[in-house]
């Protein structure tokens, strides 16, 4: 059974979906680009785009998005579940091609939380908005 109430679970679900699916269509565009195919493209990042705008949406209906540090310091939380939990697990199921695409996903990860950390700090030592 969930932890979660259902409305919440659902949120999630097509959070996740929405998410999944303007990737996957930035993807396909960044193929189609390289085919050579540039209207294609630009017609598959109009449609991740709105794929965009509803994994916000539904973001916001779930209350996840509080806005300055809180923010932040969630996303923080969630790249150090990602770096210090989810990956490391995964890497270790994995070989050949897969964990060599996986092993560069983790490096970047890394980057990440930096550039979230430093966010941070500059967000606290300002008045306002960040430079």
């Amino acid at each position: 059974m969930s932890r979660i109430p259902r409305s919440q679970e659902h949120l999630k679900t097509g959070f996740t979906a929405e998410a999944a699916s303007a990737a996957r269509f930035r993807a396909y565009a960044t193929r189609a680009e390289r085919d050579g195919l540039n209207n294609l493209a630009q017609r598959w990042r109009d449609l991740a785009a709105s794929k965009d705008q509803l994994a916000v949406r539904l973001l916001e209906a779930s209350d996840q998005v509080l806005g300055g540090e809180a923010d932040v310091v969630g996303a923080i939380s969630e790249e150090r579940y990602e770096n210090d939990v989810l990956y490391p697990k995964m890497l270790r199921d994995l070989e050949g091609g897969a964990a060599e695409a996986l092993a560069g996903v983790v490096a970047d990860q890394k980057g990440h939380l930096g550039r979230l950390e430093a966010l941070r700090k500059e967000l606290g030592a300002s008045q306002g908005d960040v430079r």
